[in-house]
């Protein structure tokens, strides 16, 4: 479960045949992680199918079973979890390695602050330099204690409180780890927890929480939400199908959006309205994509994507909409770079702490590929045409600026190359393999 010590550098080019047939991408990684938690937390086994098998989700599975739990493997995306109940995980004997997973870092933050243990946790080296402090500042109120390098950053440490007093948090900026971390932290405190948002952020956590059997209200403020969280509740297990990553959908979409003459549908894809503004946005572009047997399963929104190619055109991205892509505008960038006219991505500044400076890094992998582009404060704007391409892409570890440089080589004129594609597999195993395979043919070679 370590990454590759090793880069593992990747080309791709324009390919001869249009991207045609039908996919699942890999399992909504956000639930992935909530599922695994929440299996330990519960009374009963929780059966999950579907789970993301990458490598950050790995990292919360082997957590779960160093606190205690017991996780196990039954076949491809079947997984199987004894919980210990609200209040039951143990010490850890080991460090706790969360790798690349600054999702699985910060909520396990919130299950070690409302456990009466001593833990510690690092992660590899992009993790290591990320800050920790805006999650980790809110939990000291549980009476839970902290303490790491410099900064705020891991390793950090973490004794949790003995009798954890419930929070009542308003985030400073919207972000869904931090209010999930707050809530998991409130599940072991006597009263209510509440946070408040400003801007909605995705709801996976008060979903699940409801259904494992919470009492989750949820009110809402202007463009926010109010929500409320009953502490010490019983949670029992239940069944979790985790539906496709609507993040991994959108680089199969913009690759068919792009390449002319392709044709795919994405079946199975998570459509909850906090997670899919990237398909709203390219909807806004003139990608036309198609919501086909849409349905509720396991409080989720899902649904199969119909995406042809299609010509964009730049608009204007509105700052509100950033919380229900945050993570989609690398290749989103790619589909305004292949847009007519200029794109303004606006409100970004949450970019700049994720596992790269993912603003500057998203410019750098256009501006390699010959696409003019500018930062104006927290702004992104890109000019559209034709891409030349030709250049390398550095990804600073980001396996979401990798994947978003392989798809912008397939309609470069010259192709890319990325300068390292190893931690692609931490979200999307088999992501060179699904491209290919849709195109017919190998489009994304070890350079």
């Amino acid at each position: 479960m370590t990454s590759s010590s090793e880069p593992r550098p990747l080309r791709a080019a324009p390919p001869q045949n249009p991207l045609t047939g039908r996919f699942r991408v890999a399992g909504d990684k956000s639930i992935s992680h909530r599922a695994l938690m929440f299996g330990a937390l519960a009374i009963g086994t929780t059966e999950i199918e579907g789970l993301l098998e990458g490598e950050d989700v790995l990292r919360t599975a082997a957590a779960m079973r160093l606190l205690g739990a017991t996780v196990e493997h039954l076949g491809t995306g079947r997984w199987r979890v004894a919980g210990r109940g609200i209040g039951g995980l143990t010490e850890p004997a080991d460090v706790l390695d969360m790798g690349n997973s600054g999702t699985a870092a910060r909520l396990i933050c919130g299950l070690l602050a409302g456990h009466p243990i001593f833990a510690v946790m690092t992660g590899d080296a992009s993790l290591r330099r990320r800050p920790m402090k805006r999650v980790t500042d809110p939990l000291a109120a549980t009476g839970a204690e902290f303490w790491f390098r410099e900064g705020g950053r891991l390793p950090l440490a973490v004794k949790g409180a003995a009798t954890p007093l419930p929070l009542d948090y308003t985030l400073p900026v919207a972000s869904a780890q931090v209010k999930s971390a707050c809530l998991l932290a409130g599940l072991s405190a006597r009263g209510t927890t509440r946070v408040v948002e400003h801007e909605a952020t995705r709801d996976h956590t008060e979903n699940m929480l409801r259904h494992f059997g919470a009492t989750v209200h949820v009110a809402k403020e202007g463009r926010g939400r109010v929500i409320e969280l009953v502490g010490q509740p019983e949670l029992t297990a239940a069944p979790v199908v985790v539906p496709g990553d609507p993040s991994s959908a959108a680089f199969l979409a913009v690759a068919a959006l792009l390449v002319p003459g392709s044709k795919v549908v994405i079946e199975h894809v998570g459509l909850n309205p906090l997670r899919a503004g990237i398909f709203e946005t390219l909807n806004d572009m003139g990608a036309g994509i198609v919501i086909q047997n849409p349905r509720l399963e396991g409080g989720e929104p899902v649904g199969d994507l119909l995406v042809e190619h299609r010509e964009l055109t730049g608009i204007a991205v509105p700052a509100e909409r950033a919380p229900s892509m945050i993570d989609e505008y690398p290749i989103l960038a790619v589909a305004a770079a292949a847009a007519r006219g200029t794109t303004r991505m606006q409100g970004l500044h949450e970019l700049r702490v994720k596992e790269s400076d993912r603003l500057s890094a998203t410019a750098a992998l256009l501006q390699a590929a010959g696409v003019a582009v500018r930062i104006e404060g927290d702004d992104m704007i890109v000019d559209g045409g034709a891409i030349p391409g030709g250049g390398t892409v550095v990804t600073h570890m980001d396996h979401r600026i990798a994947m978003s440089g392989l798809v912008l080589g397939l309609a470069a004129q010259k192709g890319m190359a990325v300068d390292d594609g190893a931690f692609i597999d931490t979200s999307f195993p088999g992501f060179a393999a699904l491209m290919n395979r849709a195109a017919g043919a190998d489009v994304m070679v070890t350079a």
